[in-house]
């Protein structure tokens, strides 16, 4: 967690502009077996928000690519003919890469529909997925992905290859879908005093994303009288939006004392910022955001 925030950090609470939320939900769709989890969690989240589900699937260029180099292995005349078979196969290989990103496509507005969700848009793009995110960024509201993606869903106590990646590049707001999938029924916001997050505490009071749901405020540190000042002003945002709130400051290292208390408290969702520090300081002492992303069992609303 950062430093404690100054006086004049948590006299700027009152003075903090909240940006105006606006966009769609834009879902990513795979094969992993966290699809389901990230249609129903997007579904949920548009009909929270009231805004437009966009369903898309990005088909990676590097996909069904298998041509090499194959001078001096073969003959030239052999060399030529199976440079064009692997060139030929290729091409087959990159439309049933299309046609299974489709059928993907098809099945998950299924299972959005069957949300209650009726103005779903589904779309296919060629390409790198955090280039293709960067360029829908400013469509977007919020996204919502899974936490490992099919080439990487079996690496539990990791994640995704493109995930780390996706947290830098944007600047919206991230869901991380675990595998499964039900209403929250409490959510943890994990505080620091930092910019982020309390910048992060007015988008929650302001959203109809929690509306209704019973929200934990949760510092890890000494408790001190800083700390305990700037709960209480994290807490009275949220009171004063209608919320019923908790306040708490635990000791401990973040990642495994939050995890705890969400386990404890029975936490459904939990939102915490995203890389506070420096890239180069990250390198060195590593990511509180990271680790969380990698020890938490249930679902992360990550904001930037």
């Amino acid at each position: 967690m950062s430093e404690p925030q100054t006086e004049q950090g948590k006299s700027a609470m009152s003075e903090i502009q909240i940006p105006e939320m606006t966009g769609k939900v834009l879902a990513c769709v795979d094969d992993s077996v966290y699809a389901e989890a990230v249609c129903d969690y997007a579904a949920w989240t548009a009909g929270r928000m009231n805004t437009q589900l966009s369903l898309l699937h990005v088909l990676d260029k590097n996909e069904g690519t298998t041509a090499q180099n194959l001078s001096g292995s073969l003959g030239l005349g052999a060399q030529e003919n199976l440079m064009q078979e692997l060139a030929e196969l290729d091409q087959q290989r990159s439309k049933l890469e299309m046609e299974k990103g489709k059928l993907m496509l098809q099945a998950a507005m299924l299972r959005v529909e069957e949300k209650g969700i009726v103005n779903a848009e589904s779309r296919q793009r060629h390409g790198e997925l955090v280039d293709t995110l960067i360029e829908l960024e400013p469509e977007t509201r919020i996204l919502v992905v899974g936490k490992r993606g099919a080439d990487t869903e079996s690496a539990h106590g990791h994640i995704g290859s493109h995930l780390e990646s996706i947290i830098r590049a944007l600047h919206k707001p991230i869901l991380i879908a675990q595998q499964s999938f039900a209403p929250p029924k409490q959510i943890m916001i994990a505080y620091d005093g930092s910019a982020t997050m309390r910048k992060g505490i007015h988008i929650a009071a302001a959203s109809p994303f929690g509306r209704g749901i019973p929200h934990h405020v949760v510092m890890v540190g000494a408790d001190t009288d800083v700390a305990r000042a700037q709960l209480q002003e994290a807490t009275d945002v949220m009171t004063k939006a209608g919320f019923e709130v908790t306040g708490a400051i635990i000791p401990g290292d973040a990642d495994i004392a939050l995890a705890e208390y969400q386990e404890r408290e029975n936490i459904d969702l939990m939102v915490m910022g995203a890389y506070g520090h420096s890239r180069i300081r990250q390198l060195i002492l590593g990511s509180t955001t990271t680790a969380m992303i990698k020890r938490t069992k249930i679902s992360l609303l990550v904001l930037r």
